[in-house]
């Protein structure tokens, strides 16, 4: 026999060591509750359990744990995952904490989520990525409020698999009575959650009971410890055998002769010849190349970034997706969808924000609020605005239509997240539930006599001015001179303000945050409507949002829109005050009063701004008239 070489032999371990760990299953899970539930330290337990903390780690470790709160080996386990300053300063997680640890038998990555309600964002960020949670709750509390929330945006998420985690359980005299009254009521709460497996563990991460090996202190509890369960739970759907679904990142042309479109596979597999489809042209083509980094392939599957070169030049752009003949995903600018809101200002319907769904970047707006989820009690109810962290079911209108599925057919193209337009800042996420079929029935009727004929009848181009400026700023004395002015010259010109739309159309809106922004949606509709027939359309409102703004321009669409910002200081405003409006306002007479107790957000870049306090209604309306006709 062949002796092999101590080198040799080295070198066929690293061999055989390296492919076991290719071989071995990837588990993403991540662990949310309440606040001070131990998940940081149930984490730091599970990393220190599977021996991946080296030596000078742990005496650094036992160095930081002095003065804190440790179990027998004398650390503080939290510490291996709250890596920000302010979280060891405070004892609590605010980002999202991922860690990579293996054992003999799978891989895991796991994320560390906030408790606090504050950073619910956070959780829901690390949940999107997630195919199991370890749900933990404090077995001396019991369930708690922020325990329910969580297990409801995991369900909205789509997160299938749920361990209970009963932590603490230590301080309850490990009590077996404890243990199943809260497993108990939580079964009855998440029974309708959808969860498709759910397993309750008892445990101490501080001091190791039932972590890795079943504790003889909780010798009532004989099933599978934490960590065992967790190297043997099946979590895998097979995306590749769902329908192809190919959202395109980029045009790739890097010279005159190559043209693929780049991406990940969403779902599905496609293969060299196969007939594709683009969702939204329904234009047809075959795969002629699979190209990678590494060179060229015969199929691709879910998972996987590659190129696809077709035989033929179509139309396809950024945020189009490509899909199997038969097998098109939805496409509509309609849908309905679960949606937790993730900012301090609430959401209202008919605000303007956008929506990115995959590769999809669309503007869109809440047309409609059906209900607000209360998740202690999972009971529906009405409500007019999302607050922070609330949860509700709502109607979505995109200003084009958007390719999807349903997110419990396909999380990577059912999912979505709602931005500011402004701020750019990530406002809430979403799942579409369903397509609205009526999205389908509504198109635009394409009349003989258009804005042009009845613009050219009139002798005019139809615009929009659009006044904005606290009470009593001087809006609507310069609109009035300046509708003067148009129609002694002959012009056609129509003002629309409080006075004429307030006692009619509006009369049923009062003056909350949420029926403003529907005061100027329902304004600007008309105003572009008039302006459609060919009209000059001064509109004279407080309009104080830069989103209803901004709103109202796109609206108006590819008519002309000037902003004419009145720019009056509120103390010079409080003086004239010719209804005596301030005054009730500041003794509380009048609520949610712009420039008191609701806010008016000044325009950063107005068409024209006119200086209230400085300049005559006169030379107001003059300067006005030069921009607009000069």
């Amino acid at each position: 026999m062949t002796q092999l070489a101590p080198q040799a032999t080295a070198d066929t371990d690293i061999e055989l060591w390296l492919a076991q760990q290719t071989e071995k299953s990837l588990l993403r899970f991540l662990t949310c509750g309440s606040v001070d539930d131990g998940k940081s330290t149930l984490i730091g337990r599970l990393l220190y359990d599977s021996q991946l903390i080296l030596d000078d780690q742990l005496a650094s470790l036992k160095k930081e744990s002095h003065n804190r709160h440790v179990g027998d080996e004398g650390i503080d386990f939290s510490l291996l995952v709250d890596g920000l300053v302010a979280e060891r300063e405070q004892g609590i997680t605010i980002d999202v904490a991922y860690r990579f640890f293996s054992t003999d038998k799978r891989k895991f990555i796991v994320a560390d989520t906030p408790g606090h309600e504050q950073y619910t964002r956070n959780m829901a960020t690390g949940a999107s990525n997630a195919d199991l949670a370890l749900l933990l709750i404090d077995a001396r509390k019991g369930i708690l409020t922020q325990t329910k929330r969580h297990s409801f945006i995991l369900s909205l998420i789509g997160v299938k698999h749920v361990v209970l985690v009963v932590n603490k359980i230590d301080l309850v005299g490990y009590d077996k009575a404890t243990f199943e009254a809260i497993e108990a009521e939580y079964r009855q709460f998440a029974r309708d959650l959808g969860f498709e497996s759910f397993k309750a563990i008892p445990v101490s991460a501080l001091k190791g009971d039932n972590i890795v090996a079943n504790s003889p202190r909780t010798p009532w509890y004989a099933d599978t410890p934490l960590l065992p369960y967790l190297e043997a739970i099946q979590v895998d759907k097979d995306r590749s055998e769902a329908p192809f679904r190919f959202p395109v990142q980029w045009v790739n042309r890097p010279d005159l002769d190559f043209r693929g479109f780049s991406g990940t596979v969403a779902a599905g597999t496609v293969k060299v010849g196969d007939d594709v489809l683009v969702a939204a042209s329904k234009k047809p083509a075959k795969v002629k190349e699979i190209v990678t980094m590494d060179g060229k392939l015969d199929r691709a599957i879910a998972g996987q970034a590659v190129t696809l070169v077709l035989d033929r030049e179509i139309d396809i752009s950024r945020g189009d997706v490509l899909s199997h003949p038969g097998e098109t995903p939805d496409y509509s600018n309609q849908f309905q969808a679960e949606l937790v809101w993730m900012a301090e200002e609430p959401a209202y319907p008919g605000r303007s924000y956008l929506l990115k769904l995959g590769s999809q970047l669309v503007p869109a707006t809440i047309t409609d609020l059906k209900h607000r989820t209360n998740v202690n009690t999972l009971e529906k109810s009405a409500a007019k605005s999302l607050e922070l962290n609330a949860v509700g079911t709502v109607t979505l209108a995109t200003d084009r239509p958007v390719a999807f599925d349903p997110y419990g057919e396909n999380g990577a193209t059912g999912g979505f997240i709602l931005i500011d337009r402004i701020s750019n800042t990530t406002l809430g996420a979403g799942t579409i539930a369903f397509g609205l079929r009526r999205a389908h029935n509504l198109s635009y009727q394409a009349f003989d006599v258009n804005r042009d004929v009845r613009a050219q009848m009139k002798g005019q181009t139809p615009r929009i001015v659009w006044f904005t400026g606290l009470s009593g700023s001087g809006k609507s004395t310069v609109a009035n001179l300046l509708e003067k002015r148009i129609t002694a010259e002959g012009k056609h010109a129509y003002i629309l303000d409080g006075d004429n739309v307030r006692h009619g159309l509006n009369k049923d809106l009062g003056f909350t945050d949420a029926a403003r922004v529907e005061n100027i949606r329902r304004v600007a509709e008309v105003a572009r409507l008039m302006a459609d027939a060919g009209l000059i359309v001064l509109v004279s409102f407080i309009s104080p949002f830069k989103n209803e703004r901004r709103m109202a321009r796109e609206i108006a669409g590819d008519i002309d829109f000037i902003e004419a910002y009145v720019d009056t200081p509120l103390a010079v405003c409080e003086q004239r005050d010719p209804k005596g409006l301030y005054a009730r306002a500041r003794s509380g007479e009048i609520k949610n009063f712009t420039g008191i107790d609701s806010p008016f957000e000044a325009p950063e870049r107005a068409d024209i701004t006119l200086k209230g306090a400085d300049e005559t209604p006169e030379q107001m309306a003059e300067a006005l008239y030069a921009k607009i006709f000069g």
